[in-house]
């Protein structure tokens, strides 16, 4: 394999292809080609993983969507590799571009502003097309505002649905949220600043009084997150809240229909040959939707061989 095209010794000897940690500076090892999809922070500049700054550092070429954002991060980490904006409103001209670098053997990089990249941007097409055209493509995992919203919220997490965007005219939204309102999992949703009081309005309208969390400036100095149902949350993000930037919403999934005596004690049964009492307990009663004690007086009347009592 020959020279990558555009590949300076020079720039490379000058810093291109090194990294700085807290005034260390070190080397980025070499890259494969190919397309690497890499996480970088959604507000604090520290979560950013070792790999993902060996790979900004070593790649040949770095696609973002906002080089101005872009840059900031890479300048906090001393990374001089050169940058191609990737946006929605030019991907069908730069895709071709970066597929062509990929077929001359060149390692491309893909972020996004904050985040891990194809969530909410138009990173898919060009992962799809690379994979067509045979060019390897790896994830260089790392920060996620779904994830992080998930982990904090306190709202159950085994089963979600990432939803993004909701529709921006309140008619649309609340058809669409109907459409969503028999999903048996979290709901996780985007929403921008100035729509969150009516979205948060319109889901109380159409979901009733489920649990809900409103999370905002994640990771960062300010970060908040605000747990109440629907309704509640609505009226208070219409009032004087601050609701400046971009809002992670989880919503917590529909109540279960209460699981009559006999699911519920063959769900114990099995249940029980794998855990504790407690833990089976705790297990059945979050999936039938009955409340814990009558569970366990289930749980115990079985174990004694006596009918459970009604």
């Amino acid at each position: 394999m020959g020279p990558r095209p555009d590949f300076d010794d020079a720039a490379a000897a000058a810093g291109q292809r090194r990294y700085t940690i807290e005034g260390q500076v070190l080397a980025a090892p070499a890259l494969a080609p190919g397309l690497y999809v890499v996480a970088t922070p959604i507000g604090n500049l520290r979560d950013i993983t070792l790999r993902a700054l060996q790979v900004l550092a070593a790649a040949d070429l770095i696609a973002c969507e906002d080089t101005r954002v872009s840059r900031r991060l890479l300048d906090h980490y001393g990374i001089g590799a050169r940058l191609l904006a990737y946006h929605d409103h030019n991907a069908e001209s730069a895709r071709p571009r970066l597929l062509q670098r990929l077929a001359e053997d060149a390692a491309v990089a893909l972020i996004s502003d904050a985040g891990t990249p194809l969530i909410s941007d138009p990173g898919f097409k060009l992962v799809r097309a690379a994979r067509e055209a045979g060019h390897m493509v790896t994830a260089v995992p790392g920060p996620s505002a779904v994830m992080a919203a998930l982990s904090s919220a306190g709202l159950p997490t085994d089963r979600f649905l990432f939803e993004g965007f909701l529709p921006a005219k309140s008619a649309a939204r609340r058809n669409r949220i109907a459409e969503l309102a028999a999903v048996p999992a979290s709901l996780v949703l985007f929403e921008a600043g100035p729509r969150l009081g009516d979205t948060l309005a319109d889901l109380a309208a159409v979901l009733d009084s489920r649990e809900a969390a409103v999370c905002r400036e994640l990771t960062k100095l300010h970060e908040e997150i605000r747990r109440g149902d629907l309704a509640s949350l609505a009226a208070h993000y219409q009032g004087d809240a601050e609701v400046r930037g971009e809002m992670v919403i989880v919503v917590a999934p529909p109540r279960a229909a209460a699981a009559d005596a006999g699911e519920t004690e063959t769900l114990l049964r099995q249940a029980l040959q794998a855990h504790s009492l407690k833990d089976a307990v705790a297990a059945v009663a979050q999936a039938t939707g009955r409340p814990r004690r009558e569970v366990y007086r289930q749980a115990l009347a079985m174990s004694s061989g006596d009918e459970p009592a009604e």
